[in-house]
């Protein structure tokens, strides 16, 4: 990789998201939790939610990642609330889209257009993907309906 394509990928933009995360803060009360590994790159995220009625009500997440990684989980934290499973499925199928040539993911995920130079590295996809596969997860342990 060279020291321009570092450049594009790693955009002051991106440093900034990741460098202003939200929703860091443990919560008081967790209706379920996941952890997801993204492999080629060794990346990590725990996330802790609380969900009312199919509803994430709060979101917690403890990420260990590389810029993109965490960029990625800064736009998706600060969305998430408010969102049921069904709207969280769409947005993950639409951000692996986005990733392979796609449009950038629906309102009010539209931020993830910060991301699209990460299109041309594969292998940063994993980190990208880990908050909203992460939720689907913690969703699905949950057991609650996708609609």
């Amino acid at each position: 990789m060279s020291d321009s394509d570092l450049f594009r990928l790693y955009s002051e933009r991106i440093l900034a998201l990741a460098a202003d995360m939200p929703k860091t803060a443990p919560l008081p009360h967790v209706t379920n939790s996941a952890t997801r590994r993204a492999p080629l790159c060794g990346s990590t995220i725990t996330v802790d939610l609380l969900v009312e009625k199919g509803v994430v009500t709060d979101y917690a997440q403890d990420i260990r990642a590389c810029a993109l990684g965490q960029a990625s989980a800064a736009i998706f934290g600060a969305m998430v609330v408010g969102r049921t499973k069904e709207q969280i499925v769409i947005l993950r199928d639409q951000l692996r889209a986005m990733l392979k040539g796609g449009p950038v993911p629906d309102a009010p995920f539209g931020e993830y257009e910060v991301l699209t130079a990460a299109r041309e590295y594969p292998n940063r996809h994993g980190s990208i993907m880990l908050a909203p596969e992460a939720t689907i997860t913690a969703l699905d342990a949950a057991d609650l309906p996708s609609t």
